[in-house]
Parts: C-alpha cells; sequence; structure tokens
C-alpha cells in the first residue's frame, strides 16, 4: 500500500515537472513575463501584508526573492504529489488536478499589470502535458492485470506493468531534463542580448558636472554599483532593449510626448551625487547608498509637456507594472529629479533599472524612484493611488533624517585609549547641520562633520572618543539643515519610514 501511494506521488512529481518545465520553456521563447512561476510568484508579493513585506526585506534583504520562487515550486511538488495521489483513486483527478494548477498560473498571469491574453497559454499548455502524462503513466492501482496465457506458465501481471512505468517515467524525465536544459540556454541567450544592448550605450558627456568632492571627504563616500542596496519586487530582472525602449508621456498635458533613448540623452544631460534611501530601511540598516547620477532633469520635460490645471501627481509606470506616485510640486521646486541613465560612470546596471530610471532627492525610492520605466501619466492623488498607496504606504513620503554608526561594528572589542566613532547621516534636500554622539545615556556631544557634495547627500561624520575598559553604549542622532532634531521614538518602517536613535553596544579591552 505504502509503496504504491509512493510510486503514485511520484507520479504526480514527473508529469507536473514536466508540464512545468514546458511551460517555463514556452514562456521564455515568447514572452517571459508570462512565466507561470514567476506570475504566481508576483501575484504572492501583490497580495502580502505590509508587515510580511516589512519582515521580508529586514530579515533576508534581496534573498526574499529566490527564497519565494523556492517556496512555490516547493508547494506545486507537495500538490502534484497530492494530485497523483488522487488519482490512483479516482480518475478524474488525472484531468481535474493539471487543470486546477493551470488555472492557478494563468489566472496569475492574467492579473499582471502588463498582462496580455496570450499570458495564459504557457500555464495552459504546461497543464495539458501533466494531464496527458497523468493519462498516459501507469499509476499502480489502475492498471489493468493482463490475462494469464492458456498455455505456458501464467504471466506475471506486474511485470509489464512495471516495466512500462520505467520506460515512460525515463522517457518523460528525459524529456523534462531536454526542456529545462532548452529553457536555460533560452534565458542566457536572452540576459546576452540584453548585456549587448548595454554595452552599446555610449553616455555624452554631462553639460552639468557634479562638482568634485571637497578635500577632507572620507574614502567610501560613493557607494560602488555593486554594493548599492536593491529592494524591489521585481522577482526576474528586467532586461529592456534599449533600441526598442519607448518612454510615453500623457495624461493631463496639453503635448503628449513619446521619447526614444536617444531623445533623452539629446536633451542635455546632468550630473549629480544623489543619496537614495529605502522607506524599508529599519534604524542603522543598509538600505541607503550615495552613487554620481547622470541623468536629464524631470522638470524641463514636465513644463514642456504642459500640466495641465489640477493636476498634481506624477505616477511613473515600470515594464513590469510597477507604479509610483509623486508629488508634482516636488519635481517643480528646483530639486535635481532625474530621468537616470547613469550610475558611477557607467549606464544604470540592469538591477538599478536600465536604461532608464527616476530619481527624486528627498524622497524615499517607493515614491520617487521608479526603475525600468517606459511611461509618465500626468494626474491627480484622488483619481489614482499608487501600488504602494493601495497596501496602506503614506502618499507623501519625504525622507526622514536619520544617522548609523558604522564604526565600531556591534559588540566589537576595541583597545582601551583613542577609539574612532563613525558613521553617516541623511536628510536628503534639507541637509544635515550636526550630529551628536551620546556614550552610556551621558550628555550628547558634538561629532566633526567631514566635507558633503550637496545637500542631496549624507554626510560623513566622526567623534573622537577616549574609551575606558568594560561594556558601552553608544548612540547618535542628527540634526537636519531646517532645525528638526532626529527624532527618539522607535518606530518600523511603515507607513512612511522608521525613527529612533542608533544604538550599539561594544566591549572595550
Amino acid at each position: 500500500m505504502i509503496r504504491r501511494t509512493l510510486a503514485a506521488a511520484g507520479t504526480g512529481l514527473l508529469a507536473t515537472a514536466a508540464g512545468v518545465a514546458v511551460a517555463e520553456l514556452l514562456a521564455t521563447a515568447t514572452r517571459p513575463p508570462a512565466a507561470p512561476l514567476v506570475a504566481v510568484g508576483a501575484t504572492v508579493v501583490d497580495g502580502a501584508p505590509a508587515p510580511v513585506k516589512e519582515w521580508a526585506v529586514r530579515t533576508v534583504g534581496t534573498y526574499d526573492k529566490p527564497l519565494l520562487l523556492g517556496g512555490i515550486a516547493l508547494a506545486l511538488a507537495v500538490l502534484a504529489a497530492v494530485a497523483g495521489v488522487l488519482a490512483r483513486r479516482r480518475p478524474a483527478w488525472r484531468l481535474l488536478g493539471p487543470a486546477v494548477l493551470g488555472a492557478v498560473g494563468a489566472g496569475a498571469a492574467l492579473t499582471r499589470p502588463d498582462a496580455r491574453p496570450t499570458d495564459v497559454l504557457p500555464a495552459l499548455a504546461g497543464a495539458a502535458v501533466a494531464a496527458a502524462l497523468l493519462r498516459r503513466l501507469p499509476l499502480p492501482g489502475l492498471s489493468r492485470v493482463r490475462p494469464a496465457r492458456t498455455a505456458g506458465p501464467p504471466a506475471d501481471p506486474s511485470g509489464p506493468t512495471r516495466r512500462v512505468l520505467v520506460r515512460n517515467a525515463t522517457l518523460v524525465a528525459l524529456g523534462t531534463a531536454l526542456a529545462g536544459v532548452g529553457t536555460a540556454v533560452l534565458r542566457r541567450a536572452n540576459v546576452a542580448d540584453a548585456a549587448r544592448s548595454r554595452a552599446a550605450v555610449r553616455l555624452p558627456a554631462p553639460a552639468s558636472p557634479a562638482r568634485p568632492l571637497p578635500a577632507g571627504a572620507a574614502p567610501g563616500f560613493r557607494t560602488p554599483t555593486a554594493e548599492f542596496y536593491r529592494v524591489d519586487t521585481a522577482l526576474t530582472v528586467p532586461r529592456l532593449d534599449v533600441d526598442s525602449w519607448r518612454l510615453r508621456l500623457h495624461g493631463l498635458v496639453a503635448r503628449p510626448v513619446e521619447l526614444r533613448f536617444a531623445d533623452l540623452l539629446d536633451r542635455g544631460l546632468i550630473e549629480r551625487d544623489i543619496t537614495l534611501s529605502c522607506v524599508s530601511n529599519e534604524v542603522g540598516g543598509p538600505y541607503v547608498g550615495t552613487a554620481r547620477w547622470l541623468g536629464t532633469p524631470l522638470a524641463p520635460l514636465l513644463r514642456a509637456a504642459g500640466i495641465r490645471a489640477g493636476a498634481d501627481q506624477l505616477v511613473a509606470r515600470s515594464s513590469e507594472g510597477m507604479t509610483i506616485g509623486t508629488p508634482i510640486a516636488t519635481l517643480l521646486d528646483g530639486r535635481d529629479a532625474l530621468l537616470a541613465v547613469g550610475m558611477n560612470g557607467e549606464p544604470l546596471t540592469f538591477e538599478h533599472g536600465f536604461p532608464v530610471r527616476m530619481l527624486t532627492p528627498g524622497l524615499y525610492g517607493y515614491a520617487g524612484a521608479c526603475k525600468w520605466v517606459t511611461e509618465l501619466e500626468v494626474t491627480t492623488f484622488d483619481a489614482f493611488d499608487a501600488y504602494w498607496v493601495r497596501r496602506g504606504w503614506a502618499r507623501e513620503a519625504p525622507v526622514r533624517t536619520a544617522s548609523r554608526i558604522d564604526r565600531p561594528a556591534p559588540f566589537a572589542r576595541p583597545a582601551a585609549g583613542p577609539v574612532t566613532v563613525a558613521g553617516v547621516a541623511w536628510a536628503q534636500h534639507r541637509g544635515i547641520g550636526a550630529v551628536e554622539v551620546s556614550v552610556d545615556g551621558g550628555p550628547w556631544r558634538p561629532a566633526d562633520l567631514l566635507p558633503t557634495a550637496s545637500t542631496d547627500t549624507w554626510v560623513q561624520w566622526r567623534y573622537a572618543w577616549s574609551a575606558p575598559p568594560g561594556p558601552h553604549s553608544l548612540r547618535v542622532r542628527a540634526t537636519d539643515g531646517a532645525g528638526g532634531v532626529q527624532p527618539e521614538q522607535r518606530r518600523t518602517p511603515f507607513p512612511d519610514g522608521a525613527t529612533g536613535w542608533h544604538t550599539i553596544s561594544v566591549t572595550v579591552r
């Protein structure tokens, strides 16, 4: 009994694996966003409550995406095994099980913001393959016993069935493996094509270069691109072709426009050092970085389009359907809001939005930094709630004043005597006026501020501490350029950014 149940479960797994392999191969060859696993994963991401998303970002960071896809694959394997067992007992499940899984995949594909009617085809094709195999592969308990021959010794009714099962299972496994190899080859080809597209980009020199960093700025002021944080909902990184990319500006404007990548470059580029931070960043967290960005100013483009009276929101849409809403007043108040094409002297990487992303100094990324942008719609906040706003986050999201201790590390064991306490503080577009450090809950002492590029970047700071032996706590707070002091009260990032003083413990030897 147990052996037959396990064999039936294995049959369900094998049939479903073959169906998934066919679906992924078809999607990769025609339209990668229609891949069922990715579509289901994206639907799960969209439906997850805000606390769950916060926990995932805080706990596993950018590993949340492969872990989610792995979890979906595991759940699918369990369902496939159950379907195989049910099909052994009730033949109708040979069709019903794959039909249910196919419907889930097709439904998920159709719910994506950029869905097309044909996006259901990979999931339906995979379901058809799985159903056909469940009907074809012998299931223990359902195979008919062959009648005994009239002459000679009686035939072993289990022998042919077992041989057929092994033969067919081997053929299906080989076919599944070949489909998987084909999918991998196609994906590598797609990645190579996209890489060639990016490699062909030649960015012109900026009409307005960034100012050189003042003398005295410490090493590490700018974050290397490879180390720059990435927080987004894309389960697979979009890899857009720069030649076919278009940006459509429409909505409440007098003169809608569609721009090619070359058109953006021809508008004249500016280069600026800007700090970008994520609203999901906990106090003292890593989701903040500074880079040298190259892009075309957004304000002149909006003014040229002719914003109609009453419009107060610009909705940016990405190639995979993300929507980010930004106050138009913020984009027109003189700050260097950009359609960025370059980062740290090179074209944007795919992970950071190639070929074009939006960037708004002073706002958290979810409210002003859309990656892989393909559409800008001028509208109103009353008419449309962007992706994160629909999930409870604040409509307007100015960056909160924040500071962090980077050295010494938490639980470090420095030697007694002079110890340099150092870190960064940021309040983009307001700047940092002061940073203070407190030891063991004692009085606040001013830290030295190192030279910085502008009010749109973080400030490096350091404090000379004469450290006595024993355990100690260090905490930091900042005051922004407008005189606002970083609040002490600890708050989680939801709905508009974390607050509190970063505190660490060390033991001086």
